[in-house]
């Protein structure tokens, strides 16, 4: 088995299709990676992934809006063309298995969908900073009196 992990944000937004009586959520990952030429020069490089969630849950396909950070993973298929002009092409697709919501925009929630009809579960879009744990020293309750 081939799995393909990728984390990048939405091109645009998701759009739900009903295929042979089947949902599928289409959406697009862009993940731009940057690197050094041979010069020394920065450059960026994005890849863009063409991802296909064939599920019945589809509750999650609102939050798909495009700039969304997203954590995608699935089987990989690359589908080879010709243009017009008589140039080979090669796109990179994604028979999404698992798909998390990482970042959400200001005021939106986020979640994250399992593959084949788990449950859908909505988390926060934003974690809060952790706290410090206190130190022992600064616990003044008995720890055998514990609430439960």
């Amino acid at each position: 088995m081939i799995k393909l992990q990728v984390i990048g944000n939405l091109g645009k937004d998701a759009v739900v299709n009903n295929v042979n009586g089947k949902s599928v959520i289409n959406f697009t990952v862009a993940h731009t990676e940057k690197f050094k030429d041979a010069q020394g020069n920065q450059k960026d490089r994005t890849t863009w992934v063409d991802c296909a969630y064939w599920t019945d849950r589809t509750a999650v396909a609102p939050y798909l809006k495009k700039g969304t950070q997203v954590y995608a993973e699935g089987q990989p298929d690359v589908r080879t063309y010709t243009t017009a002009d008589g140039r080979s092409g090669a796109t990179l697709s994604l028979r999404v298995v698992s798909v998390q919501l990482l970042g959400a925009k200001p005021g939106e929630g986020g979640g994250s969908v399992s593959g084949g009809g788990n449950n859908y579960q909505s988390q926060p879009a934003y974690s809060q900073p952790a706290t410090a744990a206190p130190s022992a020293n600064d616990l003044t309750e008995p720890l055998d009196d514990l609430p439960f």
